[in-house]
């Protein structure tokens, strides 16, 4: 399963209209190549590198439909994407995508897809960890796109 996005290159930095320093808009996603018996997909953006224990996580939608290959650039922020699938909670509180926003430094955000063989019992709103343990067991495969991020303004010139 390969997962690519028009808004930045893997391993590359990511624009910062994605970011908290810009409009803090989500990014296009695309995959292919998923299984034949995938059910549901669940995508997670999670930054590492962030001062807390178990690193930090931007944005969790989940109950992406099988046929789907592709997240439009800056999505609403509402409990349900019209035909994707639904919001998660990201570590912010909040509904929906939270860009990049590291305090100091260079940060890694990984933007990983799962593929399931089935999709969640979950109301929209949930958390990374409800989602996480609900997928356990059911992933039939994973791909993963990693950007980086360092605070604009924090730079030295």
């Amino acid at each position: 399963m390969q997962l690519t996005s028009a808004a930045f290159q893997a391993g590359g930095e990511i624009p910062s209209y994605y970011s908290s320093d810009g409009e803090d808009a989500s990014p296009e996603l695309s995959w292919k190549d998923a299984p034949a018996e995938t059910k549901s997909f669940v995508l997670i953006m999670h930054d590492p590198d962030a001062p807390r224990r178990g690193g930090f996580t931007h944005w969790v939608v989940y109950n992406i439909a099988s046929g789907t290959g592709h997240i439009a650039e800056n999505v609403p922020q509402e409990e349900r994407i019209a035909g994707v699938g639904m919001h998660g909670r990201n570590d912010g509180g909040s509904l929906g995508y939270m860009g990049p926003a590291p305090p100091s430094g260079v940060h890694r955000y990984f933007v990983r897809l799962f593929a399931l063989d089935d999709a969640l019992d979950l109301k929209p709103g949930a958390t990374h960890s409800e989602v996480s343990a609900k997928m356990k067991g059911h992933i039939l495969a994973q791909a993963e796109l990693m950007g980086t991020y360092e605070k604009k303004d924090k730079r030295v010139a």
